[in-house]
């Protein structure tokens, strides 16, 4: 059996974040029951809203990628197993010492290190983000769509559906926390934090149906690291291969002032 206590054991910092859902919010599945729609949103045994951690750690990892390979580190490109484990000679060799982990064979990039991958486990654990507001305070809202054939540009006939989202423009909060587990060794600089802070001021939405007006978020106020923290100038230690890096850096210095 697996005990969840244990793997908090090792952990190194935790952060409870806030995010305000601007407009409606549209995460869920097909195939649940209980409601007219198509794609009914997620709730949890009580009934209320919730942001599965899975969807929030899985967009966490795609923009920390965005960042390390615009700052030049190279990454193994997610979810492909098999990219993720590279030999040796798929790994340039200024990185090989600091992708490897004492005690995991193989390589690990620097997003591998904090998300984990095939061989190596995670040290992040995000919780599942609640609103806690009960199931009789938020009533069943379905929005209805239509299947549009991309070469005709027309709606296909009998593909109308419906989804269910949170109410609209009511500034639904949904609350949960990260936990970042210790560094697997203390040898080399520990830029997990400095790329998570980044990442979170570059996720804007969250769920399906964005391009439709759905799912768009604000945080509230976020963690912040002082600009002249170690962890920040580490980031930029590798240098930059090409002129744009300088587009990223400027964003990532914002971030930190």
């Amino acid at each position: 059996m697996i005990d969840l206590d244990a793997f908090l054991q090792g952990e190194s910092e935790s952060w409870e974040l806030t995010a305000i859902i601007d407009t409606a919010l549209c995460v869920g599945a097909g195939g649940s029951s209980g409601s007219l729609a198509d794609k009914p949103i997620v709730r949890n045994a009580q009934g209320q809203l919730l942001i599965p951690g899975s969807q929030i750690k899985g967009r966490l990892r795609h923009e920390c990628e965005k960042l390390a390979r615009a700052l030049g580190w190279q990454v193994f490109y997610a979810p492909i197993a098999t990219e993720l484990c590279p030999n040796h000679t798929q790994v340039q060799p200024r990185f090989q010492q600091i992708y490897s982990v004492p005690g995991y064979k193989g390589y690990h990039c620097i997003v591998s290190q904090i998300f984990g991958d095939p061989i190596l486990p995670s040290r992040l654990i995000v919780d599942d983000f609640i609103c806690p507001l009960s199931v009789n305070e938020l009533s069943e809202v379905l929005r209805p769509g239509v299947t549009i054939n991309r070469s005709r540009r027309t709606a296909e006939e009998r593909k109308l559906y419906l989804l269910e989202t949170s109410p609209v423009n009511v500034q639904l909060e949904f609350t949960g926390i990260i936990h970042l587990l210790k560094p697997f060794t203390c040898d080399n600089s520990d830029y997990a934090k400095p790329l998570i802070y980044a990442a979170l001021h570059r996720i804007y939405a969250l769920g399906g149906s964005k391009s439709t007006g759905l799912g768009w978020l604000r945080w509230k106020p976020l963690p912040k690291l002082s600009p002249d923290d170690t962890a920040w100038s580490g980031l930029f230690a590798v240098p930059p291969h090409a002129t744009n890096n300088i587009e990223v850096q400027s964003v990532v210095q914002h971030e930190a002032n």
